[in-house]
């Protein structure tokens, strides 16, 4: 199997950047004409990654719309990964688990293990324990050939005060920010000469909303991370702006958009991801 960076450049040469979320709200459950159940997350799910093979690479379920619903939501989204990762595109899961010791290590068995019933080419992750709590589930991400998003800097405003505090610690650099110090403490991975030269397996979660400097995420802290950047869309955000938010990065960046797609119905959907598609085309740097 390829590495998690050689799949996802292989997508978005094929495709371009975009990903689009497999979020089945309630309210886009019902706007779809669907039971706001496990079926019809399941449902909603599968027209999802029908309308986008062929179309973007990439794909990224919203976990906590499954998971409301129980062990019948799980089930529900087991199908939804399995139909995905069979239809050749790249499966982002976002579930946004942060934990220490055993705990990660069993996160880690149930999104990034080979054969696990929840596998997905990679899965989003929480450093608020401490980036090294995170140290073995991204050792298992590179050992199992998948990937990992660690959030450094997301797109929800009331995370800028946490995001943008700087860190009190003798070892840091001095004006480090959390957003910063997340960044450097995971640069070990993709630093390795395993992946010199190439896309590694661990990137960053920042939003294309954000405002990278007062964060203190410069471009040198960001070199050599894939970036997932919600945002896109609805948000704000707009194909057009991914080379002057990311600059030298903008290749690097992976641009994830939920509402603007999705909103457009099952009838519409492939047409609409196809029309977001486009807008992404060209240089990205």
């Amino acid at each position: 199997m390829s590495s998690f960076g050689e799949r996802v450049a292989t997508a978005v040469a094929a495709h371009g950047p975009l990903c689009v979320g497999i979020d089945p709200h309630a309210q886009l459950l019902e706007d779809w004409g669907s039971d706001v159940s496990a079926a019809g997350a399941r449902d909603f799910g599968l027209r999802v990654v029908e309308a986008a093979v062929g179309r973007v690479g990439i794909v990224k379920p919203q976990v906590a719309f499954f998971e409301r619903f129980g062990s019948a939501g799980f089930a529900a989204l087991e199908d939804v990964l399995a139909a995905a990762r069979e239809a050749g595109l790249v499966v982002i899961a976002d579930a946004k688990r942060g934990d220490i010791g055993s705990t990660m290590d069993g996160y880690a068995g149930a999104w990034l293990s080979i054969g696990s019933p929840l596998e997905a080419d990679a899965v989003t992750l929480s450093p608020y324990l401490g980036p090294d709590s995170l140290r073995t589930t991204l050792a298992a991400a590179v050992r199992n050939r998948k990937g990992a998003f660690v959030l450094a800097a997301t797109s929800n405003p009331e995370a800028f005060a946490l995001q943008s505090a700087h860190v009190v610690d003798v070892a840091a650099t001095d004006g480090q920010t959390v957003a910063e110090r997340v960044a450097r403490d995971i640069a070990w991975v993709n630093g390795s000469a395993a992946f010199s030269g190439g896309l590694g397996p661990i990137g960053l979660v920042v939003g294309a909303t954000v405002d990278r400097e007062a964060v203190g995420l410069s471009d040198d802290a960001l070199r050599g991370a894939p970036i997932l950047a919600p945002g896109f869309g609805t948000q704000g955000a707009e194909p057009g702006d991914l080379v002057r938010l990311f600059g030298e990065h903008a290749s690097r960046v992976i641009a994830s958009e939920s509402r603007s797609i999705l909103s457009a119905g099952p009838d519409a959907l492939a047409q609409r991801i196809e029309e977001r598609a486009a807008l992404y085309g060209g240089d990205r740097g």
